[in-house]
């Protein structure tokens, strides 16, 4: 029996990719679960049908005390990180953000349209201000390098979690901005959060996840010190005793539940905590047995990477080269536009 053969358009449909999209993380930090289920998970699914661009923003970091030895490794282990995860670079563009030097300058562009109240009111600024003796200009302008980021690449979509959808937002405005003072340029992106995985608390059942406030857990983290970790993590607040029946939808383990358990085990879980049927540690338990399931294959991948660090830097300045051709062409685009000299 001979296949049918494929029409131009059905060619044309599995081979061009619909959208562009841009993600970016910092490498200030180890990748964690937080990160994972908010934003990589995503990237990676996204990327299957998605044009993806995946910046590793390192000058964000600079917005927080890193030496220069430090950031170096730390962005180096994030790509392992992020490739461990799951996403390919035959599909993704991966590349670190210090490398498209045209982001900086477009930058400087954005923030002549930008009025300091617009940052002001940023959320994000105004936590983080408020934990500061001395405010940085950077931490103000951080979301107009994001604006730069994500526009450099005319991107149409970013994946984000839920506490970055303020920024996007901006990006659109920036956007429009460009737009109406030097004609139809950039796209205005919308921001993608994921149905699951949205919105992660740390192990403190409060805050947002954060290596800072040391409520995570980490994605290369080795199992034992994982488990000690979740073992202590808070669950329903109403439930003190083993006999107790709780409400899974105010613990933040069924949370967890819901992003790395099957549909039976979570309604399993759902059922028996509410008629105390199970304790928590025992809920932690099957909750472990099924985020290991899928780190494991993670962590050895990430060992994989460790040991060929030349794959990882192929992968790094193939993507850069990449992203930088993109850039240039935007840049070329807006030196027009905005009316600068050509010798």
């Amino acid at each position: 029996m001979t296949e049918a053969l494929a029409t131009p358009q059905q060619l044309n449909h599995t081979m061009t990719k619909t959208k562009r999209a841009l993600t970016g993380i910092q490498p200030s930090g180890e990748l964690h679960i937080g990160n994972y289920l908010g934003a990589v998970r995503n990237w990676i699914r996204l990327a299957q049908r998605q044009e993806m661009f995946t910046s590793i923003v390192d000058y964000h970091a600079l917005t927080s005390p890193l030496d220069s030895e430090e950031l170096a490794q730390k962005t180096f282990d994030m790509a392992v990180a992020i490739l461990a995860a799951g996403l390919d670079p035959e599909k993704a563009t991966l590349f670190v953000q210090s490398q498209i030097p045209e982001v900086t300058e477009l930058t400087w562009i954005y923030l002549t349209l930008t009025p300091i109240g617009e940052l002001e009111r940023m959320t994000q600024f105004k936590d983080k201000a408020s934990r500061q003796q001395s405010i940085l200009s950077g931490l103000l302008t951080y979301p107009v390098l994001q604006a730069a980021d994500i526009l450099i690449f005319k991107a149409e979509e970013v994946p984000v979690g839920e506490d970055q959808v303020q920024h996007v937002e901006l990006t659109r405005e920036v956007a429009r901005k460009f737009n109406l003072a030097y004609g139809q340029t950039f796209p205005e992106p919308k921001a993608i959060v994921p149905e699951v995985g949205g919105r992660i608390k740390g192990l403190d059942g409060k805050t947002k996840m954060s290596k800072s406030l040391g409520n995570t857990i980490g994605l290369l983290e080795p199992p034992q010190e994982a488990w000690d970790k979740l073992r202590v993590a808070k669950t329903d607040p109403a439930r003190l005793r083993r006999s107790d029946p709780g409400d899974p939808h105010s613990c933040n383990i069924f949370n967890l539940h819901r992003n790395f358990s099957p549909k039976t085990t979570v309604d399993m879980v759902e059922v028996e905590c509410a008629r105390a049927g199970i304790g928590c540690v025992d809920c932690k338990k099957f909750l472990f047995e099924h985020m290991e399931s899928e780190f494991r294959p993670i962590r050895e991948r990430a060992a994989d990477y460790q040991a060929k660090p030349q794959q990882v830097k192929e992968i790094l300045a193939s993507g850069a080269e990449k992203a930088r051709k993109v850039a240039r062409q935007t840049m070329t685009e807006v030196h027009e536009k905005v009316g600068f000299y050509k010798p």
